[in-house]
């Protein structure tokens, strides 16, 4: 935490300290954000849920995990504790100040169980819960009707035991697998009085839009609607992108400099969130992300280009993040077509999604692939990667 923000007050008092000392510039849309959160504070101060009574069973295993269905009356859900207070859901375009405002809400939150943590890494942690619970299950089976063998019960006994308050960033649903949960796993939550703030890129009613098996997500959606007030935060300044404005995008050679320059340029982008790893699921397994903050992946080439990967991975990884770090490029050839056919389909789809992407390499596009067989194809690579280091494609949004 720095100097300016102060624990005996909210969020508010934090953000105005930032613009009286010049680290912010007034943004009427970021003040409301900041104001609305101060109340959220104000009446979370001290705040902790009282003890749980479990609801009465619902059904089998299989129903009670994955059938969280539309119900006739609001009353039907299991209601949050009395004087429970509402939580907030942030909502705007990648580089509107979400996640620094969440970050000053949740530093000065005087709750004494809180967590912050990007909804990824929450929701791999929710799944590697359950298969431990199933594995030690395992050992004692029941009826399938039995209670104490659904896992949502137990999975939110866990996290409520670590926080009353959540706070996640950049929360998105792409996994089936994840969806099917999310609607018991957060019913159970809200049941116990966990209060959750969240920040997103796309608004509830567009959660998981136009995927297989979305219908059945619906009941989500309106209990996110239901217990979280949403707050659009229109800014017309990307300061995400101001960063970008004036890095250099392709360091050549990939020497220390340049991967001390991706150092500086990770951190700048990533701001003040936290970098950790993130597996997105394609195709039923797991693309690995060592190095992940704030919508800004980090990788090496081999392990993008050298791995067994194809379109579904470098799709994933574009429509996932805003912005690609690669690091060390390698001058590409016949000796190395694999490799370079792989970078060609991972450019494509950066391109496509319209991602940024800073890198080090060996050589200027132009000079990646200058001889042999195939070296006219990479035309068009170089091409693209050289309009990526443009203004006018700078200043295209990113499709997620």
């Amino acid at each position: 935490m720095d100097t300016v923000t102060r624990l005996s007050e909210g969020p508010l008092v934090a953000y105005r300290a930032r613009l009286a000392a010049g680290v912010l510039r007034p943004d009427p849309a970021q003040a409301l954000a900041a104001e609305r959160l101060e109340e959220l504070w104000r009446r979370l101060r001290g705040y902790a849920p009282p003890p749980h009574t479990p609801a009465p069973a619902r059904g089998g295993l299989l129903g009670k995990l994955f059938g969280f269905k539309p119900r006739k009356g609001s009353g039907d859900l299991a209601a949050p504790p009395p004087g429970t207070p509402m939580g907030l859901y942030l909502v705007g375009e990648v580089g509107r100040g979400k996640s620094m405002l969440m970050d000053l809400f949740f530093e000065t939150a005087e709750v004494p169980r809180k967590q912050r943590i990007h909804f990824h890494a929450f929701m791999q942690q929710a799944h590697r819960r359950i298969h431990q619970w199933k594995m030690r299950d395992a050992d004692a089976p029941a009826p399938l009707g039995a209670d104490d063998h659904d896992p949502i019960p137990p999975l939110a006994d866990s996290i409520v035991a670590e926080a009353h308050l959540l706070c996640f960033d950049e929360f998105q649903v792409h996994d089936i697998t994840d969806a099917m949960i999310l609607g018991r796993l957060f019913e159970a939550l809200f049941a116990r009085g966990v209060v959750v703030v969240a920040t997103s890129n796309t608004a509830p009613k567009d959660l998981f839009k136009g995927r297989p098996g979305r219908d059945a997500f619906l009941p989500f959606i309106a209990l996110i609607e239901r217990q979280l007030d949403v707050i659009q935060l229109e800014s017309a300044q990307d300061y995400r992108r101001e960063r970008m404005q004036g890095m250099t995008r392709w360091h050549v050679p990939a020497d220390g400099r340049a991967e001390r320059a991706l150092d500086a340029a990770f951190r700048d982008l990533a701001g003040r969130a936290r970098a950790h790893p993130v597996t997105l699921t394609v195709h039923g397994r797991g693309l690995e992300v060592p190095e992940a903050a704030a919508g800004v992946a980090r990788m090496g080439f081999d392990a993008l280009c050298g791995a067994n990967l194809g379109p579904g991975d470098y799709l994933a990884l574009a429509r996932h993040f805003h912005t690609l770090v690669l690091d060390e490029v390698p001058r590409l050839g016949p000796e190395n077509f694999d490799k370079a056919r792989r970078f060609i389909t991972l450019v494509d789809a950066l391109y496509d999604h319209r991602c940024q992407l800073f890198a080090s390499a060996a050589a200027v596009p132009d000079q990646l692939y200058e001889r042999g067989e195939n070296a006219a194809m990479f035309e068009r690579t170089a091409s693209r990667l050289v309009e990526m280091q443009s203004l006018a494609y700078f200043d295209l949004p990113h499709l997620p």
